[in-house]
């Protein structure tokens, strides 16, 4: 069955844009009831109402705009913080001087810092930065001189906007880390998985070729040396691999994304699959099977794996040991796990030949053996006394559920 690829996008900074439409709507309503409660003490009011209407259509009509970084465009933010700095500018037409020299509240009020966080969430500290300086200046001119209390607000809000783009730029970064390493993981596990197939499969036929062919000589011997060199340069390709470059948003406000390959779910809908149906063939003359006297219940694609890794074992006792080899394979179904160990009569495993091999490209037990059980959430132990055999004990949860294997 054929993959899919899956592109996954993470934005850690959804929940900030939705914060920002809260701020947006709440703080217009403080500034209208703000208003409405000193209404009487304005020189011209009507120029505040006209200007307040305007903003609460403004803010209503714009809240899809700040609702994620596809939609907060430069010329959004350009128009937003224009009518943040034209709130404060009318503040000297519609108040009285008095008021505004007491140290009284521009029109917007609070609303104007609304529209520079916008320029921190989308930019960065550098954008944040930018827009605050703007307000700070629009707030001097409505003064007419930098008072105390205007220097207060003004720093509150640049320091405050430019602390939230920075924050925002590192959880950027933090992000795009993420996504790379989960990228990697899920690249990683891909390859884990095709370096088992192919050792089930391809890597197997090439070594007995070499073999057979050194065996027979005369111009056997030659295709056995080329099917030796494939099989080495097939395992230096598998146990290496390359990981697929990140994918990059051409806007990071967009957030990262990660390329993940699904498999298709072949899960039998009639429910779990007995281990012991799919561990029978490999009973032979010379491999004795010896399993409960009930079913062996696993998740489908979970049993094919544990099946697919006693398989390899076998394989591993008819090569290391010899075709004649004799092996026993013991099933147990315990309560909350099940059991399979495959035990052989050969000559055992040195000290630190499993290392070696690994380090060769000879991947059998790490990836056919270890990496299936690993996925499953499984164990794999090997125990091996020199001239007493090997035994490979396989334990995999009740609950495991493995994933689907493409042929």
């Amino acid at each position: 069955m054929a993959k899919r690829e899956r592109v996954m996008r993470m934005s850690v900074e959804q929940p900030l844009w939705r914060a920002l439409t809260g701020y947006r709507v709440l703080t217009v309503l403080y500034a209208i009831g703000l208003f409405a409660t000193t209404y009487d003490k304005f020189d011209r009011p009507w120029v505040a109402v006209a200007f307040f209407a305007f903003l609460l259509v403004w803010t209503l009509a714009t809240l899809p705009r700040v609702s994620g970084a596809a939609n907060c465009t430069k010329r959004f933010l350009a128009a937003d913080l224009t009518v943040a700095l034209t709130g404060i500018l009318l503040t000297r037409v519609a108040d009285s001087a008095s008021r505004i020299d007491g140290g009284g509240p521009t029109l917007p009020s609070i609303w104007t810092a609304g529209a520079v966080l916008a320029f921190a969430i989308k930019g960065g500290w550098r954008w944040a930065a930018f827009a605050s300086t703007l307000v700070a200046a629009a707030n001097i001119v409505e003064r007419g001189a930098p008072t105390r209390d205007t220097v207060h607000n003004v720093i509150l809000v640049w320091v405050a906007s430019i602390a939230i783009g920075y924050v925002v730029e590192v959880a950027r970064a933090s992000e795009r880390t993420l996504a790379r390493a989960l990228e990697i993981e899920a690249a990683t596990r891909e390859r884990e998985r095709l370096a088992r197939d192919i050792h089930d499969g391809v890597l197997q036929v090439l070594a007995m070729v070499q073999r057979r062919g050194s065996a027979i000589g005369g111009e056997a011997a030659e295709l056995g040396r080329m099917a030796g060199e494939q099989e080495a340069a097939l395992r230096t390709l598998v146990s290496g691999g390359l990981v697929p470059v990140s994918r990059v948003s051409e806007d990071a406000a967009l957030g990262a994304l990660v390329r993940a390959v699904d498999e298709p779910d072949d899960e039998d809908p009639q429910g779990p699959l007995d281990l012991r149906l799919l561990l029978a063939p490999y009973a032979t003359a010379r491999v004795t099977l010896s399993e409960p006297g009930a079913p062996v219940p696993l998740d489908p694609p979970a049993a094919r794996e544990v099946a697919a890794a006693v398989g390899a074992a076998l394989d591993n006792v008819r090569r290391h040991v010899g075709e004649d080899a004799r092996a026993w394979i013991l099933v147990e179904d315990e309560p909350d796990a099940v059991i399979v160990t495959v035990r052989d009569e050969g000559p055992g495993i040195p000290e630190g030949r499993l290392a070696q091999a690994e380090g060769e490209g000879r991947l059998g037990v790490a990836l056919s053996i270890r990496g299936r059980l690993r996925e499953l959430g499984g164990t794999a132990e090997l125990i091996s006394v020199p001239g007493q055999g090997t035994e490979v004990e396989l334990k995999v949860p009740k609950d495991a559920r493995g994933k689907a294997r493409t042929r």
